[in-house]
């Protein structure tokens, strides 16, 4: 798969929405580019030309083992996760699986061919409802979900393995990315699921008052964090967000002027395990590694909306 002196990265997760626009990002800087992805809800179609596909579940350890000895990556971005809140209440066990077992073993693969991993961790679902805002990196967790139970335990291997082994490995802690790619069909795509219903003339559905508050962050903005992360050959734990809150209606009543709408929400109960609130402070992967973001809310959403109405 390419010469020993190109730079390599494995992104696991690579069909995903996020992962699919990290793979774009390491490959724009030069590198040789594996996305490792079982397909559960991937599309191969993310997956950029340049990069290499491999079928396979992080759950099978032996398989991941034997991808990265064969491609021995410069640079893992660990990003293939269950990542439903919702699935991880009803199946908690299927969250240990994936979200513990699947980053222990793509930890000890990376560990063995000595490279680094920048494991994608989660906000707001691991911070709790009781974090003052925006929150900084040294709250303490307080997770009302098992999705972000089983993030902090990922987590603590990644920060484990990385000072067993020597390595600088990075936790981001990411707030609510959007972005092009990302899939209406599921829970957390509020801006692809808002735009989807706008664009096809639905009713968009709001939990609780819609006051709740996220801090959203561009993709594109995301995807430089990994590779910045990745390259910098420093160990750390860093949010990945704007510093802003929006509510949801907020966030809706932009999406509704971009489609020139004026859809009545429809209103159901807040969904278990939901925060209220939720704003990351990101001064440190500023200060640490000269990551600020650089799409505002309006123009991002704008760039979102277009590649939904295509």
């Amino acid at each position: 798969m390419g010469d020993n002196g190109s730079q390599r990265a494995v992104v696991t997760g690579g069909a995903g929405f996020i992962g699919s626009h990290v793979c774009d990002r390491f490959l724009e800087q030069g590198y040789e580019v594996v996305a490792v992805d079982d397909l559960s809800t991937g599309n191969r179609e993310n997956v950029p030309s340049g990069a290499h596909l491999e079928v396979l579940d992080i759950v099978d350890g032996d398989a991941v083992a034997g991808c990265f000895r064969a491609f021995r990556p410069s640079v893992v971005a660990h990003l293939a996760a269950q990542a439903s809140v919702t699935v991880s209440v009803k199946r908690p066990e299927r969250d240990l699986d994936v979200n513990v077992r699947g980053t222990f073993n793509v930890l000890q693969a990376a560990a063995e061919v000595g490279a680094p991993t920048v494991f994608a961790s989660t906000g707001g679902a691991l911070y709790g409802g009781n974090a003052s805002i925006p929150t900084a990196e040294d709250a303490v967790p307080e997770p009302l979900a098992p999705y972000g139970a089983s993030k902090l335990a990922g987590e603590a291997y990644v920060g484990t393995w990385g000072r067993l082994h020597g390595i600088p490995n990075v936790v981001l802690r990411l707030g609510n990315v959007y972005g092009p790619r990302q899939t209406p069909h599921g829970e957390a795509g509020v801006v692809a699921i808002f735009s989807d219903h706008l664009l096809r003339g639905e009713a968009p559905t709001v939990y609780g008052d819609g006051l709740q508050t996220r801090d959203y962050i561009h993709v594109a903005d995301v995807s430089r964090a990994f590779l910045l992360a990745g390259e910098s050959g420093r160990a750390g734990t860093f949010n990945v967000g704007s510093g802003r809150e929006t509510n949801v209606l907020q966030l809706l009543e932009v999406l509704q002027s971009l489609a020139g709408t004026q859809l009545e929400p429809r209103f159901e109960p807040l969904r278990l395990g939901e925060l209220i609130r939720s704003c990351l402070d990101s001064s440190r992967l500023r200060s640490q590694l000269g990551w600020a973001p650089t799409l505002e809310l309006d123009e991002g959403l704008r760039d979102s909306f277009r590649s939904y109405a295509v």
